[in-house]
């Protein structure tokens, strides 16, 4: 990056579709927690189910844009001794807590974002430390973040699915194509001039 400034990808990620519902791409700071949650109630019309991870900045974030939400945290416990020098901690177990209105039980999970998670860092050279595809200027890290998305959403077949998210969630009715995406980058260009 251009400073020494560690940015985090903050995302929301809905259990059912697989969409990306929203994300940030920042700091680990309070605001940055808050936009997100903001953003993303911005984008949600339901009464959602939310599972966090224990960050003490999403419980007011959250209690705030989601009033009526069902809302847990689950913190996910490791052993002290690591695997290997690149390697986590062995997962030794997990807590959940209600923080609002009744969750189910079965649906405090923060699976499907951590599987989103390493499909983003597998997608993407700049996730992977000790190579040169690390990057280097955050506007661009920020951007390729952004393109990585849009292909998610919309032109990648989920798997388990077997259509994509943004089809899953009726936002689209067809697997999106690499021009219908750089279409996107051409409208707004002229809605810009």
């Amino acid at each position: 990056m251009e400073s020494s400034e560690v940015l985090w990808t903050w995302t929301a990620i809905d259990a059912d579709t697989k969409l990306i519902v929203s994300y940030l791409v920042g700091p680990r700071i309070t605001p940055n927690a808050w936009n997100l949650i903001w953003d993303l109630a911005a984008r949600v019309i339901n009464r959602p189910q939310i599972t966090t991870d224990a960050l003490a900045w999403y419980k007011g974030a959250i209690a705030e844009a989601f009033p009526d939400a069902d809302y847990a945290t689950l913190t996910k416990i490791y052993s002290a001794e690591p695997t290997g020098r690149y390697s986590p901690p062995r997962f030794v177990g997990e807590k959940s807590e209600v923080i609002i209105g009744s969750p189910d039980p079965r649906h405090i999970s923060t699976s499907f974002v951590e599987r989103q998670n390493l499909t983003m860092r597998m997608s993407m050279r700049r996730f992977t430390r000790l190579t040169n595809g690390f990057s280097k200027k955050q506007e661009n890290h920020a951007h390729a973040v952004a393109i990585h998305f849009v292909h998610y959403n919309f032109a990648r077949i989920h798997r388990t699915l077997r259509i994509t998210p943004a089809m899953a969630a009726g936002i689209t009715d067809h697997v999106w194509s690499i021009e219908e995406i750089i279409g996107l980058l051409d409208a707004a260009q002229q809605t810009a001039a």
